[in-house]
């Protein structure tokens, strides 16, 4: 009984994973507009009713990949010595995971343009950030003791580090630098270790040179 209830479960967890890749794969290659449910569905090759069972919406399915990844983060994290400090974990296991877990940059500049022109996809990205935040938070608490619901420090420092990993993810999907992705994860966890110190003001430009 134990080994069927076993492979039922893998085999909901396999089209589940299915339906999420072929809707991600839908937007990246077509378009938001082409990722419809009765669309995802075929391309899993499932019925839509499959699909309504599983998600709640197409931007559910989209995003559920990272929701799953983060679940790895946590696993990768628990993998770490225990009694290595926590800021060492952190900077050991974040840049190469989000870099992993991540993907293509062109794919991800896609998920931004639609996160921004689509309120459904914004709203949706917003949970999916606040449930990998939760787990961020949850792990914090396991590792040093604490209790991720009522004590503040797991959830404001996972807060933070779902902060670095957005506003790097963005200023790399942006295209607008050529550091490599692990590389402003690293150094968003540095500035945040060391107090985010404020650099000095520039000097204002001499506006009567020439």
């Amino acid at each position: 009984m134990t080994v069927e209830v076993s492979l039922r479960e893998r085999k909901k967890l396999a089209t589940r994973a299915a339906l999420s890749h072929a809707a991600w794969t839908l937007m990246v290659e077509q378009g938001l507009d082409a990722a419809t449910p009765e669309a995802i569905a075929e391309a899993a090759n499932v019925s839509p009713r499959t699909f309504r069972n599983y998600f709640a919406s197409r931007e559910e399915a989209i995003l559920a990949g990272l929701v799953r990844q983060g679940t790895s983060l946590v696993d990768t994290m628990r993998a770490r010595p225990s009694d290595e400090p926590l800021w060492d974990s952190l900077t050991q296991v974040l840049p190469s995971f989000v870099s992993a877990f991540i993907g293509e940059r062109d794919d991800i500049a896609v998920l931004m343009r639609a996160v921004g022109d689509n309120p459904g996809m914004r709203a949706q990205h917003l949970v999916t950030y606040e449930r990998v935040n939760q787990q961020i938070a949850e792990i914090i608490a396991e590792r040093t003791g604490m209790d991720a619901e009522g004590d503040m420090t797991p959830r404001l420092l996972a807060s933070v580090l779902a902060a670095v990993l957005r506003t790097s993810i963005e200023i790399w999907a942006s295209d607008q630098t050529d550091r490599a992705l692990p590389d402003l994860v690293r150094d968003g966890l540095a500035q945040v270790r060391d107090g985010l110190p404020i650099p000095a003001p520039r000097p204002p430009l001499d506006s009567s040179r020439p």
